[in-house]
């Protein structure tokens, strides 16, 4: 098969490309900067920006399946980047599919696009999609998301033959693991700071995904992305399928790194009002960082989140293969190469 794998370089996109290629698929990523071990797995990289549509369809071009893995995520309070990248960048990976003949489309999705800032207690996909979201990341995913589905089995004609792009959409919840420069690295040094506070009164439970399962979701999901499969034109929630407790899990991780467990408490209403002022406050003077704190982050934190996978195990043999237990394991062995 030949691969196309937007953002790539990142955490999720390259777990996928190294699979992809380890089975043998000729693979392309598109993404905006230069990853020489890419380069080195034999992987054909292509920079560009994915709000550049002429940029997208190059790099489309010839593929079989493109992996849409390329968002911003994030807090920040400001809409536009997210809109720009999250929803016209996807459009311009839908509009490209079509122009190139590209026959399937796997988006990336999140497990946050139903969050309506209410605990989500095993639900499944049949959920609706809030009115409003707490953030613009998990609105402007949802959005993108829609739009993936409604294009699944449109019609398009390129290179002298006619077909249909099939697509489906995959919302993997708090992915995690071995080389992880973003979430880990960020927790410990808040913890190392003092910054780290409980937030509710430590009982949320929460689904989290170990990155190399999240990745061999997206190639089963390919696989069996078919015109008569139900894959087609579906959604499915990804995660390890036994939530844990929260902060038994984030004092877990801190204990890789020889640090304590998080004796600092916040209530769950002083949180989400702090990060409201927080909100305000870099929205008036333009900041454009994320703060410390958002009622979406305080949520996150104080609030149980977990889903059913049945659906993605039933319709394209999803199975957790590598443990949350297992996972940790590779984790400290990991965290001890890396410098903070």
């Amino acid at each position: 098969m030949r691969a196309l794998v937007t953002g790539g370089g990142g955490f999720l996109g390259s777990h996928i490309v190294r699979q992809l290629v380890d089975r043998g698929d000729q693979v392309r990523v598109f993404c905006r900067g230069d990853y020489p071990e890419l380069r080195e797995w034999g992987v054909e990289l292509v920079r560009g920006d994915i709000r550049d549509a002429a940029a997208v369809q190059a790099a489309c071009a010839g593929m079989d399946a493109v992996f849409h893995v390329a968002s911003i995520p994030g807090i920040t309070v400001y809409y536009r980047p997210y809109y720009e990248t999250n929803v016209l960048g996807t459009q311009n990976v839908i509009d490209a599919c079509r122009k190139c003949g590209v026959g399937k489309l796997i988006y990336t999705s999140s497990g946050s696009v139903t969050d309506a800032g209410k605990p989500q207690l095993g639900v499944d996909e049949s959920t609706p999609y809030p009115t409003r979201h707490l953030a613009h990341y998990p609105r402007t995913k949802a959005i993108a998301e829609r739009m993936v589905i409604k294009a699944n089995k449109t019609p398009f004609t390129s290179g002298g033959h006619s077909g249909e792009l099939l697509t489906c959409s995959l919302r993997p919840h708090l992915l995690w693991g071995a080389g992880d420069r973003q979430l880990v690295p960020r927790l410990l040094e808040r913890a190392r700071r003092g910054w780290l506070y409980q937030v509710g009164e430590g009982k949320s439970m929460l689904d989290i995904i170990y990155i190399d399962n999240g990745a061999r979701a997206h190639l089963l999901a390919c696989d069996a992305l078919t015109p008569d499969s139900p894959v087609a034109g579906s959604v499915y929630y990804i995660t390890q399928g036994e939530p844990v407790n929260c902060w038994d899990w984030i004092n877990e991780i801190l204990s890789l790194a020889n640090l304590p467990p998080v004796q600092k408490k916040i209530s769950f209403q002083a949180a989400w009002n702090i990060g409201a002022c927080y909100e305000w406050f870099y929205w008036l003077f333009g900041i454009k960082t994320e703060p410390p704190m958002t009622r979406f982050l305080s949520t996150q934190l104080a609030q149980s989140y977990w889903f059913k996978i049945d659906k993605a195990r039933r319709d394209f043999g999803f199975v957790p293969e590598i443990s949350k237990e297992e996972g940790m394991k590779r984790l400290a062995e990991d965290l001890k190469n890396f410098h903070f």
